[in-house]
């Protein structure tokens, strides 16, 4: 027998992270010497701020490191409780919150607590590469939505009501969006709702990591809009994006009791509580707000202009300008079945993101990674300097195509 054949059938139906491995290229390519700037990975360069670092550090020395409640320690579900209120306008129970190693423990624990074989779940796209995946593993289908540019990258409420079907079990709204910086308005969530209200039975999934990275709208969230669909709708955020903390691996959510009571059960027999000294850094960091969001959002906008600029200025390339997020979804469709100055043609946008790595020594993610293809997305969340060199490189990697 087989070592491959002793795995469970399921792992057929999934592969890994398309960004993990385009940041793990990265990380083999610099052990080879080999110097390539990574514009794949979807984290800030930012430090993590200096009073949440503190927090981590001082609770290593307070004895903090040891198991807590399985759905993390109250101090961190009142931080939470507190900041759904003033963030959100979203009062929750402390049975209503749960606390996990990252959003996207609690997006799989979600599925897995609540989807039968065969159940569907509605993906806009483009959409953060885990959402199908995740719902292959827990035995759904993901029924793909396309969304267009020429809507914003935005599902409508008509794409929505004609994808329901009676197997429909949630559909997931990510604002703003992973890859493209779209953020829906208050009345482009309405509307949503209105088609879901008729259907009691589909829960709502907001996936509203990217709140606090949003230049040119209005945020806004679905249980905040409907409170009438409250007992439907989990919203999961968490310290990743908006504080720069991907590495302390710290995802929340508020929700129905029901459901939070099940992710909770789930979560005991797997992981068990997050990191008892992230918890306590992510309370510090809800508790004290995001004043350095002053600092970082005009570089970041900076830096999306940089990009935005580099994209006009090259043959091939198109974009929608992004209203959120730190993401450039550019349209490279004008570089396919062109030829490269070693001849290789490029066909796919796979072709083109490895033309890229060979020609740029830049690292981006292509679009059918995010079941768009055609597309590649940019991560700005790259030093300034970085990026303007490698707009650089891209730009002349483009124009040299033939």
């Amino acid at each position: 027998m087989s070592r491959s054949s002793r795995l469970a059938p399921r792992m057929g139906t999934v592969g890994a992270s398309p960004t993990a491995a385009i940041s793990d290229t990265v990380r083999a390519l610099a052990a080879d010497g080999i110097t390539v700037d990574n514009l794949g990975e979807g984290e800030l360069d930012f430090d993590t701020p200096a009073p949440i670092a503190e927090a981590g550090i001082n609770a290593i020395r307070a004895g903090l490191t040891k198991y807590t409640a399985v759905a993390g320690t109250t101090g961190l579900k009142d931080a939470i409780r507190a900041h759904f209120r003033r963030q959100n306008g979203l009062d929750y129970a402390a049975s209503e919150v749960i606390a996990a190693c990252g959003a996207k423990q609690i997006i799989f624990n979600a599925f897995l607590a609540t989807l039968d074989a065969g159940d569907e779940v509605i993906v806009p796209t483009p959409c953060w590469v885990s959402y199908p995946d995740m719902i292959r593993l827990a035995g759904g289908v993901p029924v793909l939505v396309p969304c267009l540019p020429e809507n914003g990258w935005k599902l409508s409420a008509h794409d929505l009501a004609r994808a329901i079907t009676p197997r429909t079990r949630w559909i997931i709204l990510n604002s703003p969006n992973n890859p493209t910086g779209a953020v829906y308005s208050a009345a482009e969530l309405g509307a949503l709702c209105d088609v879901l209200a008729a259907h009691d039975d589909i829960l709502i999934m907001a996936d509203d990591i990217y709140e606090a990275i949003v230049y040119d709208a209005a945020f806004a969230t679905p249980a905040a809009l409907r409170p009438d669909l409250a007992s439907r709708i989990l919203t999961i955020n968490g310290v990743s994006k908006s504080f720069s903390m991907t590495g302390w691996r710290l995802g929340y959510a508020g929700g129905p009791a029901w459901l939070i009571a099940a992710l909770d059960t789930l979560q005991s027999q797997s992981t068990s509580n997050p990191s008892s000294i992230s918890q306590d850094a992510a309370r510090v960091a809800l508790e004290g707000g995001t004043d350095f969001l002053d600092t970082w959002m005009p570089i970041l906008r900076k830096r999306r202009d940089m990009v935005m600029a580099m994209i006009r200025q090259t043959p091939g390339l198109d974009a929608t300008l992004p209203e959120g997020a730190f993401y450039v979804f550019a349209d490279i469709r004008g570089c396919l079945n062109r030829t490269t100055p070693s001849g290789r043609v490029l066909h796919t946008d796979v072709d083109f993101a490895t033309y890229l790595l060979e020609a740029a020594r830049v690292a981006v993610v292509p679009g059918s990674a995010f079941r768009t293809p055609g597309y590649v997305r940019i991560a700005y969340g790259v030093s300034t300097q970085v990026l303007s060199a490698c707009c650089a490189r891209m730009q002349a990697a483009c124009t040299a195509l033939r």
